[in-house]
């Protein structure tokens, strides 16, 4: 008889395919669709399950490939893998499976648009996330593997709309592969900092000087100056389409509401980046917060050319609430 039953047997999954974040990776391609016009919903449902499975894919591969590392750190020992939820065949099993959902609804897409060349977007997509996957504690700076993987995500959902590419097309697939920068560059690299020091990582944080040693933690001011550097470019993408897109003129709710948003997102990534302890519970707050905050701001700048898109504006905080509450009884991971 197996080891778990009902639900249990359901978690171990959706622990490996970190489905707290799901509502990010997931809405990108949507994203994408919707700046090109796309309006219909059920395509727009394709569009999300694409992103979705792919997802669930890149996130499963990452932790098979990080298993070595992740056993250091005791504060990952609920990761499926580290926990002995999950054997490396059944990791295994799932990420193919991932991948073969996602391409197939990808597929079906094609199908319904008649356009195919957009597919080629997506496997680069994939093939940037399993370089990094593979490598990201080898080399330094390889989450640009990652913001690629989500820049031909998010291309890949405006061209099988629509082939030429706009303006707003460019900014929306920008922001998108900032957005994971800035997580993979600095949310990322602080809150592995211990684990990924103690285990000779590679990574970016770790070269520029990002230490925790004895829990004390020193973060150097290049690695402050390239967080706010990250953020200060995104703030400009996000409010150009207000000063020179006609569109977007005399929109004055949405550009009221995004002033307030981005200055408590400035402030949670002052706290994250001037921690002077180390605590990752502390570490995965701040996060959190900027999380929910920094992937509603898209959302809402598009809501400028269709109201109802303001409601994507919760599915990631959503996604990630209730995939926290239901796998681990808190508002926060224990994967994370």
């Amino acid at each position: 008889m197996s080891e778990y039953g009902g639900n249990d047997m359901i978690k171990p999954y959706l622990k490996l395919a970190r489905s707290f974040n799901a509502g990010l990776t997931g809405i990108a391609p949507l994203l994408g669709a919707l700046a090109a016009g796309e309006s219909d919903v059920f395509r727009l449902f394709l569009f999300f399950l694409v992103g979705f499975f792919g997802h669930s894919y890149g996130f499963a591969l990452n932790d098979i490939m990080d298993y070595r590392i992740d056993r250091l750190s005791p504060e990952l020992e609920e990761r499926p893998l580290v926990k002995g939820e999950l054997s490396i065949r059944k990791a295994w099993l799932f990420t193919a499976l991932m991948l073969f959902l996602s391409l197939t609804f990808a597929l079906y897409l094609s199908y319904i648009y008649s356009n195919y060349f957009p597919l080629a977007l997506l496997f680069i997509s994939a093939i940037s996330i399993t370089i990094y996957d593979s490598i990201s504690k080898k080399y330094p700076a390889m989450d640009v593997f990652v913001a690629l993987g989500i820049f031909f995500l998010i291309l890949y959902g405006a061209m099988m709309v629509e082939r030429s590419i706009t303006t707003l097309t460019w900014i929306v697939v920008s922001l998108g592969t900032l957005q994971v920068l800035f997580m993979q560059f600095i949310a990322g690299g602080l809150k592995d900092a211990e684990h990924d020091y103690k285990g000779n990582a590679n990574t970016l944080a770790i070269k520029l000087g990002v230490r925790v040693i004895n829990k004390k933690m020193y973060v150097p001011f290049s690695f402050k100056m390239l967080a706010f550097s990250l953020e200060a470019v995104y703030l400009i993408l996000l409010f150009y389409p207000f000063i020179f897109l006609p569109e977007f003129k005399q929109k004055y709710i949405q550009l009221i509401l995004l002033i307030a948003l981005s200055i408590a997102m400035l402030y949670i990534s002052y706290k994250l980046v001037s921690m002077k302890i180390f605590e990752r519970n502390v570490a995965r707050k701040y996060i959190g917060l900027h999380y929910y905050i920094n992937f509603s701001l898209v959302p809402i700048m598009l809501s400028c050319t269709n109201p109802w898109i303001a409601l994507l504006a919760f599915v990631p905080a959503l996604t990630f609430i209730l995939s926290n509450i239901t796998l681990h009884g808190s508002l926060l991971p224990k994967t994370m």
